[in-house]
């Protein structure tokens, strides 16, 4: 079939003269006048031709009446029952040229145009931009709360620090017995989990050496390096993650031993493709599966002492890590929380 054929108009789509057609005699219909005339031409003969007695009889005239007209209505009964018939033929062929005409214009629309979805291209247009708008603002409003929480980390009061010109042996791993002996504080401790935003953020660094200088906190901030380090392979930061931020009562249950449906609320991270890429991995990857195994199982040890020291302030700072979040998402992939 050529492309002009496709493209036009089937015959009988639109042609409403088929719809509604001239009054036409069928040749049934044209039988049955013929078989009426003759059928009254024989009545007639037979009554005239014959003597009748009793014409007053009421019963009998009823009865010549019905057996002369009877025959007449069965046989136009038959008549409008062909062109019933006759009709519904008409009908189911209009439909069927219909039909393929449709099928024949859908065919035609998607051999020449297969991306037409129907849809005006404009409003596609419309919702892709409000949908990038929208993810432009969330982002905004996103990186300012993390902006306005790592403020208050670093408005805490920092650890002050060995002056190097103070008479004290270094070891061989370069941390003096000062520092060896002092224990991180829990400011620290939490500027050091979210590690240095930039590389002139002089005072994360410094609380990342003093963390590193720690035994027990040096072991979770490598645990929690490694994991960030893989999670950024499949393009997965925690800069972009918004978590829903839970009560540090909650924390308090974890750090006290409390697992399940009952600390759920912890497993914050609600961003669906993160979560199908990391449990993905964990099946696939058996060396992001150890690593993220080994750092949970480190988070879940120095997490429950920081709990001890720390406030509520302290607790909710340290929720808002890159740390934490690599918890929250490691931790829902890998079945923490139900």
């Amino acid at each position: 079939m050529s492309n002009s054929t496709q493209g036009s108009t089937p015959p009988g789509l639109y042609d409403r003269s088929d719809v509604e057609p001239k009054f036409d005699v069928s040749p049934g219909e044209w039988i049955a006048v013929a078989l009426t005339i003759v059928w009254l031409a024989l009545c007639a003969l037979f009554f005239f031709g014959i003597e009748t007695e009793n014409d007053g009889d009421s019963l009998r005239i009823v009865i010549e009446v019905l057996a002369v007209f009877m025959p007449i209505g069965m046989m136009w009964v038959g008549a409008t029952a062909a062109r019933s018939a006759r009709i519904m033929r008409q009908e189911a062929a209009r439909l069927q040229i219909a039909i393929d005409g449709i099928r024949q214009t859908y065919m035609s629309s998607q051999q020449h145009a297969p991306r037409n979805t129907g849809v005006d291209p404009a409003l596609i247009k419309k919702l892709e931009d409000l949908v990038a708008t929208q993810q432009q603002t969330e982002s905004a409003l996103a990186m300012f709360s993390s902006s306005r929480r790592m403020d208050a980390i670093r408005a805490l009061p920092a650890t002050p620090s060995v002056s190097e010109s103070e008479d004290q042996p270094t070891l061989a791993l370069g941390i003096s017995d000062q520092d060896d002996r002092q224990p991180l504080s829990n400011t620290d401790f939490i500027r050091a989990l979210h590690f240095p935003e930039t590389p002139d953020d002089k005072e994360g660094f410094a609380a990342l050496r003093r963390g590193l200088a720690d035994h027990q906190a040096s072991q979770l901030i490598q645990a929690a390096q490694d994991i960030l380090t893989l999670l950024s392979q499949d393009g997965i930061y925690m800069d972009d993650l918004r978590p829903d931020r839970a009560r540090p009562e909650l924390w308090r249950k974890f750090a006290a031993g409390e697992r399940g449906g009952a600390v759920s609320t912890l497993g914050g991270i609600r961003d669906r493709s993160s979560l199908a890429l990391t449990a993905g991995r964990m099946r696939q990857d058996p060396i992001f599966r150890d690593a993220a195994h080994h750092f949970l199982r480190r988070f879940d040890k120095v997490f429950a002492s920081f709990a001890d020291t720390a406030s509520d302030e302290e607790i909710n700072l340290f929720a808002d890590t890159r740390s934490a979040r690599a918890f929250m998402l490691v931790g829902r992939a890998a079945g923490t929380f139900d």
